[in-house]
């Protein structure tokens, strides 16, 4: 207590700005595009940085979940709340992931991005592709059900998937708080493990910049900025239409719960530049749940919205699915009737909800849509097969901003939001 209260008396020291983990990430960002594009074959070699970087980052990713999710719940005074809050979370999901693939398919028929590129649809290779549908068609709703619960109770900690971690941690905070006194022991020797688990994250984040420096060297020199070419139209229009569902959508979102979207953009940017270096929104995860939690949302809040978004709340990738469908379209010169694109506005929004958020998440979710519209060649994805990569750093940002977004409003729906605090930390500069 005394030292929380000297901490208080004395003016934090400001960091040098070179000693800040965006400004690192940035310049590491833009070293990476210089040697990508002046040595490419080096920028390419680099590509295992980035990788171990990620790995690095997964790593430690489910035992932040199971650690707070899990005491989260066991904290929780009415077992009711976990049911009600994950459903709200749902309700906030389904919303505004249908109207993400709604704003994405109406700018795409107002721009029409593929419209001139006239491709014959039988010249296109579609061994390139091959791999998606294949993993595609093997993504049905049952099997995405059925790989929620794993093989053995302490699996998901070793395997590391979101949705199985999340799984087992909830059941367990519950039997936590089912068994009362008895489970005290077991919430305090898990909650003493949270801060070396988070320092360890703090620790791994200082890798953050050599990661991101070795994963634009890699897209740079491995596809080259001229590889965008003709379609630089469609990463433009992409890029728009997500800063626009950012602003528009996610910010009078934002503004009707009392908070300012720019506000927490600036606050979560130590996070958008590590998702922009890497483009991996799991790369921030750790971090986000942690700033999350700081500005005012209760950590059973944080711990079942933000695991659960990565896989139900992807903005961007939403966006980018009916995009890139009308865009091959168009690029076809095919003309897709409104109950067409109703019927890939319809399997999208299903489809999307068992994606990762992952690299090439986003273009296997797309195979699976375009694959149940018989008008439109599943082999047109190579069309965007070599720009993809350009555009998984705005759906991994979009989602990033989508889900720290998602927290808030569940928590404030839900009561659990500590309003003072959020706007304190909000308004707080860098």
């Amino acid at each position: 207590m005394d030292i929380s209260h000297a901490d208080q008396s004395q003016p934090p020291k400001k960091q040098k700005f070179y000693k800040i983990l965006y400004v690192q990430v940035i310049f590491a960002i833009i070293a990476g595009i210089l040697l990508g594009h002046f040595m490419p074959d080096l920028g390419a070699s680099l590509k295992p940085l980035g990788d171990a970087f990620i790995k690095i980052v997964k790593m430690i990713i489910a035992p932040v979940i199971f650690l707070t999710v899990a005491t989260g719940i066991a904290g929780m005074n009415n077992m009711g709340a976990v049911g009600r809050v994950t459903g709200k979370a749902m309700i906030y999901f389904f919303t505004f992931s249908s109207l993400a693939l709604i704003f994405g398919m109406v700018v795409a028929n107002l721009i029409h991005p593929g419209k001139g590129l006239n491709i014959d649809p039988a010249s296109l290779e579609s061994d390139k592709v091959a791999g998606y549908v294949e993993k595609a068609h093997e993504a049905s709703a049952v099997d995405f059900l059925m790989n929620i619960i794993p093989q053995t109770f302490v699996s998901p900690l070793a395997g590391g998937d979101i949705l199985q971690v999340l799984f087992v941690a909830v059941l367990f905070g519950l039997a936590i708080s089912a068994v009362g006194e008895k489970g005290k022991p077991v919430k305090q020797f898990l909650d003493s493990l949270i801060a070396p688990i988070f320092y360890l994250v703090g620790m791994l984040m200082k890798l953050a910049p050599i990661g991101a420096f070795g994963a634009m060297a890699y897209t740079i020199g491995a596809f080259g900025i001229s590889s965008i070419g003709n379609l630089l139209l469609l990463i433009a229009t992409f890029y728009v239409t997500s800063v626009l569902f950012i602003f528009i959508v996610l910010g009078l979102v934002a503004r009707y719960n009392g908070f300012s979207i720019m506000d927490l953009i600036r606050y979560i940017k130590d996070e958008l530049w590590l998702v922009l270096g890497t483009s991996s929104s799991e790369a921030a995860l750790p971090t986000l749940m942690d700033k999350m939690e700081k500005a005012g949302c209760e950590k059973s809040v944080v711990g079942l919205v933000i695991p659960t978004g990565y896989s139900f709340n992807l903005d961007g990738t939403n966006i980018y699915m009916t995009m890139a469908a009308l865009f091959i379209a168009q690029a076809c010169n095919i003309d897709l009737t409104i109950w067409e694109q109703l019927t890939i506005l319809v399997v999208a929004m299903i489809s999307s909800k068992g994606a990762a958020g992952v690299t090439g998440a986003g273009f296997i979710t797309l195979a699976a849509t375009l694959s149940v519209v018989p008008a439109l060649p599943v082999a047109g994805m190579a069309l965007i097969l070599g720009i993809d990569r350009f555009m998984s750093e705005c759906r991994a940002l979009t989602n990033l901003v989508g889900n720290a977004c998602a927290t808030i409003v569940v928590a404030r729906w839900d009561n659990a939001l500590d309003k003072d605090k959020l706007n304190e930390t909000l308004k707080k500069k860098a």
